[in-house]
């Protein structure tokens, strides 16, 4: 057909594998010729007609997949986005493999349904003056198609009205003995992703093989999307809604944490727009603890508006930037935040007046200290004591956890559902009161065993009531931190990425993993090789499943020791749930007096310093980029491609100087780093600085 035709003409052009334009253009015939896409249709035609070839190979190239954290990816049309076909396909498969696996078990218990704020507004993509089936789709609408679907199958829907975390809803399959749950959600991502998120009856995500044979049902076993209309599901009693019972429950099971009555703190909080208003916020005034909350983010909100950058994360430590200056004005002790879904937390503690922001793994740490004392001190420690965490989070804490002869499972995948898989080892054992927490590096912590994912609330009653307590010797977190450096030696541990967008970088992706485990790596400039670890090889031998063979696709390099160091390594795995390769560093010094810490912990930096970028020239070199030595001064999370042509574009934003308008000179300044998205000065300011001494907007004189 002619669409078909010009759409072939057009991604012919782009630099991808055959195989990936053949795969393209197969499921573009598919959606303008299958009735079942009849609605999105009109779209797909504009897209093909105003030539949008890249929107279009990476919409249809792949049925978006799952990783780690589930399914989730941008909002848009075709099989590689997030949209309501995509989730009432997957509705369908995951229906047909609970009824095998449960029977009419499934149909009575149910599935438990919840979603966050993301609403997608994301505007230029396509026309405006056409139907668009994706056009301020949000969790609510996303929830009420997968509900239509599992209802058609017979299948309860145990469905919350307004939005919630994604911790309650794990806490809530497990109070509401469901056979699993949905959370539609997409974390930490930009404001255009949504997805879903797809649990066990224990309210831990699947983990291998299970989650491949549900991968292949709904690849492979979907003959037709049954629909029942919500409405008629309701009527039938096929949709309960859920609500209140289960905010007091788990309210109150994230409360059960307390480990201290201390409660003298003043905290700022900010939900970063999202559901923490629900879990964090009255768990803590329920504590007792003096909350306020940031007055430009508590507002329930999916576009993320007061977020620099609109990246809600608080891994990230420019999401605080808003809140900060309330947090200053308020005199406060700490400033919390958490992501949209409630399961990340992030920590700035006022440390005598300077702010200091603390890694996920520094926040794993110190509640690995909090929790060791108060249960020694308590005679609860023995050699059963156990902590979880991936293999990727800090091995500091293996160490605490040896010196403190108790049990750490330390070398886990990432992911948290691998976390929720020994916890219910764990409890198939008899062993549920040996847990005393599971974390990872990526700011994730559960303190309690209520649920099965992350909780930023229960770890947000731990850190209060640590920094209370340290309040009331006149200390801070950030004193706790440096004493237990001091003790078992400084551990720096760093995380930097390379995000590579569209099929392209798949493969980009793919070939340096593939190069890192195939070729020889004897040494990554003057750091010697010692050792290679890739995680393919090894227990189970054959993988499990594909799901399985992706989790593990984990190439580990250990390197020599300087003579500070007892450790130093580089871990290299793609996201599972991005587009980005990930590069974790760590470099493990030695114990030493408190007074020498600070020079221990900058010779440590200094190394991670030279490592990190001769390893990241070293990956850039095997795709073909010469990455300039400034490029390390944009920030860390922009594309690839984003980096190269703000550098390509410097020269030109230098001479908008000689426009004499000032007006005329900031609108070209904006129209020339548009491309860069929100705040986007902010994000090439230490780039520009280091050429041209002064930041952009000071060289314009726009300031």
């Amino acid at each position: 057909m002619e669409m078909v035709e010009k759409a072939r003409d057009g991604v012919a052009r782009l630099d991808v594998s055959e195989k990936v334009k053949a795969s393209a253009l197969g499921h573009l015939r598919t959606w303008l010729t299958d009735p079942a896409f009849a609605e999105y249709v009109p779209q797909i035609r504009y897209l093909i007609e105003s030539g949008k070839w890249e929107v279009l190979l990476d919409s249809f190239y792949q049925v978006i997949p799952f990783g780690t954290g589930g399914r989730r990816g941008p909002v848009g049309i075709g099989p590689n986005r997030i949209n309501a076909w995509a989730i009432q396909a997957s509705a369908q498969g995951h229906s047909q493999f609970l009824l095998k696996q449960y029977g009419q078990e499934a149909k009575r218990r149910g599935v438990v349904m919840a979603f966050d704020v993301r609403k997608y507004t994301q505007k230029g993509i396509y026309a405006p003056d056409r139907p668009n089936p994706v056009k301020d789709l949000d969790g609510w609408a996303l929830a009420r198609a997968a509900a239509e679907v599992y209802t058609a199958n017979g299948i309860r829907v145990l469905l919350f009205k307004t939005s919630r975390s994604t911790p309650e809803l794990s806490f809530a399959i497990r109070y509401l003995k469901a056979v699993s749950g949905d959370m539609f959600s997409a974390s930490h991502n930009l404001p255009p992703d949504n997805g879903k998120k797809v649990y066990d009856e224990h309210g831990g995500q699947l983990i291998p093989p299970h989650d491949q044979a549900l991968v292949d049902e709904v690849a492979t076993n979907v003959r037709q999307i049954r629909r029942l209309d919500f409405d008629d599901a309701c009527a039938q009693g096929l949709v309960v809604f859920v609500g209140e019972e289960i905010d007091r429950a788990y309210h109150a099971a994230a409360r059960a944490v307390s480990l201290s009555t201390a409660r003298d703190l003043s905290i700022v909080y900010s939900p970063l727009h999202g559901t923490g208003l629900t879990t964090v916020y009255p768990v803590l005034q329920q504590l007792g603890f003096k909350v306020s909350l940031c007055p430009r983010t508590s507002n329930l909100s999916g576009a993320f508006e007061n977020v620099t950058f609109n990246i809600p994360n608080p891994e990230v430590v420019e999401s605080f930037g808003t809140t900060l200056p309330f947090a200053r004005m308020s005199g406060a002790d700490i400033l919390l935040s958490t992501d949209p879904d409630a399961d990340r937390i992030g920590i700035l503690v006022n440390h005598g007046g300077d702010w200091k922001f603390l890694t996920g793994n520094e926040i794993a740490v110190l509640l690995a200290n909090y929790s060791l004392s108060k249960l020694r001190m308590a005679g609860k420690l023995s050699a059963g004591s156990t902590i979880i965490k991936t293999d990727v989070t800090t091995a500091l804490i293996d160490k605490m956890a040896r010196e403190n002869r108790i049990r750490c499972i330390g070398d886990l995948l990432v992911g948290f559902k691998y976390v929720a898989e020994e916890m219910n080892t764990l409890q198939a054992d008899g062993r549920m009161a040996d847990f005393i927490f599971g974390c990872e590096e990526s700011h994730g912590y559960l303190t309690g065993a209520y649920a099965r994912d992350k909780d930023a609330a229960g770890a947000a009653v731990w850190i209060a009531e640590y920094a209370a307590e340290l309040k009331q010797q006149g200390r801070t977190l950030v004193d706790a931190l440096d004493e237990v450096y001091a003790a078992y030696g400084y551990c720096h541990n760093y995380l930097t990425e390379i995000r590579l967008l569209g099929a392209k970088g798949m493969e980009q992706i793919a070939a340096m993993m593939n190069h890192f485990r195939n070729e020889p790596v004897e040494a990554i400039g003057a750091f010697a090789v010692t050792a290679k670890i890739d995680r393919w090889a090894g227990e189970p031998s054959p993988h499990l499943s594909e799901t399985d063979t992706s989790a593990r696709n984990v190439i580990i390099l250990h390197l020599q020791n300087a003579a500070e160091t007892t450790g130093l390594r580089v871990t290299v795995r793609p996201s599972g749930t991005e587009p980005k390769i990930k590069m974790y560093f760590e470099v493990i010094g030695k114990p030493c007096a408190r007074r020498d810490l600070d020079a221990a912990k900058q010779a440590l930096v200094d190394i991670r310093e030279r490592l990190e970028r001769i390893f990241m020239r070293y990956c850039y070199r095997l795709i073909g980029v010469d990455f300039p030595e400034r490029g390390f001064l944009l920030f860390w999370q922009l594309p690839l491609m984003d980096k190269m042509r703000y550098f390509e574009i410097e020269e030109d934003i230098a001479r908008l100087k000689t426009v004499g308008n000032r007006d005329s000179r900031a609108q070209q300044l904006a129209a020339q780093l548009k491309f860069l998205g929100a705040n986007p000065v902010q994000k090439v300011e230490q780039a520009f600085k280091a050429r041209y001494g002064a930041g952009i907007m000071e060289y314009l004189e726009l300031q």
